[in-house]
C-alpha cells in the first residue's frame, strides 16, 4: 500500500516470481511423491525413503485378441499358387475339424422378481457354440460377455448387452480366448420368469451360478 493510502498491484516481476516458485513446488511434489506412489518412478530416491514407491500400482494383465474369424474378405489378393491348387485362406481358423460331435445342452433357470444369475459355457480358444435363450414370461435385462478367471475379476469383455431388457437371444460365438463366455440376466418384472438356453457347439462344460447370487 502507497502513502497515499491507494493499495498498488503486484508487480509484474513479483508476479513472475510467486508463479515460478509454485511451479517449482508442483513439479518437487510431482517428481518426489506422485511419479513414485502412482508410477513406480523414483529418479531422487525421495519416494523410497518415504515408503510410498508404488503404493497404488495394482498388478495388471495384458493379454493380445486374436482375430480368428476376419481377415478372409482378402481373399481376391492372395497369390495364386499353382495351377488346380486352392488359394490359401488368410485366416484358416474359420474351418475346424474336430474328433467328435458338437455338444448340445439345455439350461433353465428359474427367477424371482430382481432375482439375477450367470450361465456360462466354457470354451478353449477359437472354439463355437451357437446359442438361444427365451423367456417363458417377460423381459429380463441381459449382458453376454466373457471373462478369464486367471486374468483377475476386472477383466471381461462384453459381446452383447439388452438393455432396458429382451424377450430372447439368438446368435454365435467364436471365443477370443480360453475362459468362461455367457450370461448375465436380471428379472426386470414383477412376477418370476423362467428363462431356457440351449447351446450348441463345442464347448467343455457349462457353469450355473445362481446360487451366487
Amino acid at each position: 500500500m502507497s502513502d497515499s493510502g491507494r493499495f498498488e498491484p503486484p508487480s509484474g516481476k513479483t508476479i513472475a516470481i510467486g508463479a515460478g516458485i509454485a511451479l517449482a513446488v508442483a513439479l518437487l511434489v510431482l517428481v518426489t511423491v506422485i511419479w513414485p506412489a502412482e508410477y513406480g518412478r523414483d529418479p531422487t530416491g525421495i519416494g523410497g525413503l518415504l515408503g510410498i514407491t508404488n503404493v497404488s500400482t495394482a498388478p495388471t494383465t495384458t493379454i493380445t485378441l486374436v482375430d480368428n474369424i476376419g481377415g478372409n474378405e482378402n481373399i481376391r489378393e492372395v497369390e495364386i499358387p499353382d495351377f488346380g491348387e486352392p488359394v490359401p485362406l488368410p485366416n484358416p481358423n474359420i474351418a475346424q475339424n474336430e474328433t467328435a460331435a458338437p455338444m448340445t445342452r439345455t439350461i433353465e433357470v428359474e427367477l424371482d422378481p430382481d432375482g439375477r444369475t450367470e450361465v456360462k459355457a466354457v470354451m478353449l480358444k477359437d472354439k463355437v457354440i451357437v446359442y438361444d435363450w427365451r423367456v417363458d414370461d417377460g423381459i429380463v435385462y441381459s449382458e453376454f460377455h466373457g471373462h478369464n478367471p486367471d486374468y483377475g475379476r476386472d477383466f471381461w469383455v462384453m459381446y452383447k448387452k439388452d438393455q432396458p431388457g429382451a424377450a430372447s437371444g439368438q446368435g454365435s460365438l467364436v471365443a477370443p480366448f480360453d475362459g468362461e463366455h455367457g450370461w448375465y440376466w436380471v428379472n426386470v418384472n414383477e412376477h418370476p420368469v423362467t428363462i431356457t438356453l440351449t447351446l450348441t457347439g463345442y464347448f467343455e462344460d457349462t457353469i450355473d451360478y445362481s446360487t451366487a447370487f
